[in-house]
């Protein structure tokens, strides 16, 4: 399987892919190095979230919505409160996507 496209849809991922396609769009970058970049931003933070994230994050809420479709769930809760050892944060609905890491490297 490709490397996922989990961060693409993040702040910096959208900024990135608009970036790539103007320099696309004008010539400066071919199509095909763009999305070399694209897939290896994806490594980056793959890694960056594997080998550099320490603390651990407790999550309840009420479900609303879960699937998993191609190795990958999808878990849409409400209400949910975010706790770790400092700090608790109440988010009105929240989109959690997760993955087995290890599919990244077939």
């Amino acid at each position: 399987m490709a490397t996922f496209e989990l961060y693409r849809r993040s702040t910096i991922g959208m900024c990135l892919t608009e970036t790539l396609d103007e320099m696309v769009s004008s010539g400066t970058l071919s199509p095909e190095l763009a999305i070399q970049v694209l897939v290896q931003f994806d490594k980056s933070m793959t890694d960056a979230l594997e080998n550099q994230v320490k603390s651990k994050v407790n999550i309840k809420g009420h479900l609303h919505t879960y699937r998993f479709c191609d190795n990958v769930w999808t878990f849409i809760l409400t209400d949910a409160q975010f706790k770790n050892d400092d700090n608790t944060e109440q988010v009105g609905k929240v989109k959690i996507v997760a993955c087995d890491s290890k599919l990244l490297s077939q």
